[in-house]
């Protein structure tokens, strides 16, 4: 079975980062493979050794999932869209995911396991799950925090060609197998200098820290309005739906394109 890894799209832009290993460790699953074993014959062929995929039934009942990474250095892995792209985004980004689960870890030690997460796991589930990596000139970082659409994708929307988004959150991923308008990243920024994804990975393993997170430190983009990754983008009218292009009060959407060169 292929366990949905069959509907994926690896043509779409935001596969391009993932597309080389995805691809092939899909092919794998779709030939009779477990995500884990097909992640785990990936890692081998890379040189991956931060953490080996394995069967979810290795999580001892009652430990907490990510308790259980942090002593184990194993992932417990189900059949799925949903642990296939973690385990692509362990592969790519083994030093911010292990900064990730250890953040997590402590966590569990001070607090326990409660009802409710609390600010802080909170955090780095929602980076872990919906974070996407954004590299821009501060005039479109700006009007992102802004949410002031009209310069984001009308006036500034030539910068975008200056600009890189690398999804991170494997959940944002999972749901882009089914793309829709109201798919929304939380975008983390990411300094224009680092250029290559394992120096992206070494900064954030660095930046990444409880206190910074609690405070939510994200910019919201419905990531089908990214220029290049929505044909019908290309209209303006696709960004006439409030309903996913909220306004600021008083603001009316008046995008203007710039004609291609």
């Amino acid at each position: 079975m292929a366990h949905g890894l069959d509907a994926i799209d690896w043509t779409q832009p935001w596969l391009e980062p993932w597309r080389a290993l995805g691809q092939q460790a899909a092919k794998n699953v779709m030939q009779g493979q477990s995500c884990a074993q097909a992640l785990n014959q990936l890692a081998e062929g890379v040189g991956f050794n931060a953490v080996q995929f394995v069967s979810q039934s290795a999580l001892p009942l009652g430990q907490a999932y990510e308790a259980f990474i942090f002593s184990t250095r194993q992932v417990p892995t189900r059949d799925g869209l949903h642990d296939f792209f973690n385990g692509l985004c362990w592969l790519h980004f083994p030093l911010a995911k292990q900064r990730l689960n250890h953040l997590q870890a402590e966590q569990i030690t001070q607090s326990g396991i409660a009802p409710v997460r609390g600010a802080v796991r909170d955090a780095l589930t929602l980076f872990d799950e919906n974070a996407a990596l954004l590299q821009a000139p501060d005039a479109l970082w700006n009007a992102l925090v802004r949410k002031d659409w009209p310069q984001l994708f009308g006036a500034l929307r030539p910068l975008w060609s200056q600009t890189r988004l690398v999804l991170f959150g494997h959940a944002l991923l999972e749901k882009l197998v089914q793309p829709r308008k109201a798919i929304t990243a939380h975008v983390f920024r990411v300094p224009q200098g680092v250029k290559q994804l394992q120096d992206i990975d070494g900064w954030l393993a660095e930046e990444l820290t409880a206190q910074k997170l609690s405070t939510k430190p994200f910019a919201h983009l419905p990531v089908l309005g990214v220029p290049g990754w929505c044909a019908d983008n290309e209209n303006s009218n696709f960004y006439d739906d409030i309903n996913v292009f909220r306004l600021n009060k008083n603001r009316t959407l008046d995008v203007q394109f710039h004609n291609k060169s």
